[in-house]
């Protein structure tokens, strides 16, 4: 029999367990209150938390306002300036919840996952809001786009952080001029890829030393950007990311020099691949070539459609930079048992590092897709109805709070 090999168990998350836990959700509050200058933005934080775990089919400010206060006109006002313009600095809240999240799910192989956060919008007024491709619908469509990154261990997972991703047509086109402002749109606002977006905060997290990180996971977004992958190395970390079947890898390293100068225009300074060097080939085209001896069977969870069994292979393998032979990395290759689904992923890890863990780390972005969809309908993630990007990030940052305010409690 295949031994089952374990990602992050799944969080069952289920508000309404906590109803109960008002001293609990006090005292969780209290960690963070200190770090809100006002006593009017504790007292809404607070608030705030109660209405994100309440059983409310829609969580905007009004009904959970109406739902921990009753019927406060004043109240409801002072809520949306909370959320929408206050002056409280979210970053601050969000760097203590690393220091949490260690103390509960910490581990010295902890990943950081990273997963969108796309939420359908009808108007057009909010800032982001575009005609884009929209994860949560699977096409394009009017939406905002938010960037998450997530932390997983053996203990399970949650999300760390959260950023807007703005296209840049809202800051280059006339068309977005008039919105620009009222949407609070910060003047020195870079826009970036998601991926650049997620590869930011990621730094961040890894910078700050709270919360210890031993592997990133990424999908083909970030696998095929290579400049991204080098990245993670830099800051000291190994990952497993899906690369696209196109993407090109030599079996051994290829012989490279630097030509010699011929007498004329500039002396080389470049390497370059020597004449009759092996082309590099596509991982497509290395499974195909894998012998049957190179595959084995596993077991694995992924999702919430429990254990998958599917075959696995790994070679290490030169990867590609900029037509020249890169790091040596591992190639991952996983093929559905049924479907025969092929998914590849490259993985700059050490070279002894066991078939298993990598079997691990490529099934390790569900957790925090899981996180993100359990957010959406259960903690009102995409109900924040506000304008701003202010507003977007305030209502986040408490939702990323009452997310593992549940995922606390379940553990303890």
């Amino acid at each position: 029999m295949m031994d089952l090999i374990e990602t992050t168990p799944k969080m069952d998350l289920a508000i309404q367990d906590s109803a109960h836990l008002v001293e609990a959700l006090r005292a969780y509050h209290a960690i963070y209150s200190p770090l809100l200058q006002r006593r009017e933005q504790r007292e809404a934080a607070h608030a705030s938390l109660q209405g994100l775990l309440a059983t409310l089919p829609r969580k905007s400010i009004e009904p959970m306002v109406l739902a921990v206060d009753g019927v406060a006109p004043t109240a409801v006002r002072a809520m949306q300036s909370f959320s929408s313009a206050g002056q409280w600095n979210d970053e601050r809240l969000v760097h203590q919840h690393w220091k949490e999240v260690e103390v509960d799910l910490g581990g010295a192989e902890g990943v950081l996952m990273v997963d969108g956060s796309d939420v359908p919008k009808q108007g057009s007024h909010a800032v982001g809001v575009k005609r884009q491709y929209c994860g949560a619908l699977g096409k394009r469509a009017n939406c905002q786009a938010g960037v998450c990154v997530g932390s997983g261990s053996s203990q399970g997972s949650t999300v760390l952080d959260r950023r807007l991703s703005v296209p840049t047509a809202w800051r280059t086109d006339e068309a977005y001029a008039a919105r620009r402002t009222p949407c609070g749109l910060p003047p020195a606002l870079t826009c970036t890829t998601k991926p650049e977006v997620a590869q930011e905060m990621r730094a961040a997290v890894v910078q700050s030393q709270a919360l210890r990180s031993r592997w990133v996971v990424a999908d083909a977004a970030c696998g095929g950007n290579p400049a991204l992958l080098d990245g993670v190395a830099g800051l000291g970390l190994w990952d497993c990311a899906e690369v696209p079947h196109s993407t090109r890898v030599w079996e051994a390293r290829p012989a490279t020099h630097v030509p010699p100068w011929r007498g004329r225009g500039r002396r080389p300074q470049r390497e370059r691949l020597v004449e009759g060097a092996p082309a590099a080939r596509t991982v497509l085209e290395m499974a195909g070539a894998l012998p049957a001896e190179a595959w084995t069977r596993q077991t694995i969870t992924e999702g919430s459609q429990g254990p998958m069994v599917a075959d696995f292979a790994a070679i290490r393998v030169i990867a590609v930079r900029d037509t020249l032979p890169g790091p040596e990395v591992w190639l991952v290759r996983r093929r559905h048992s049924e479907t025969g689904e092929l998914k590849t992923s490259l993985g700059h890890a050490p070279v002894d590092t066991a078939l298993a863990k990598l079997v691990h780390m490529s099934g390790m972005r569900w957790p925090i897709a899981t996180c993100v969809a359990d957010s959406k309908p259960l903690l009102g993630m995409g109900d924040d109805a506000v304008r701003s990007g202010t507003g977007w990030h305030h209502h986040m940052t408490l939702v990323i709070l009452a997310h593992f305010f549940v995922v606390r409690m379940s553990l303890r």
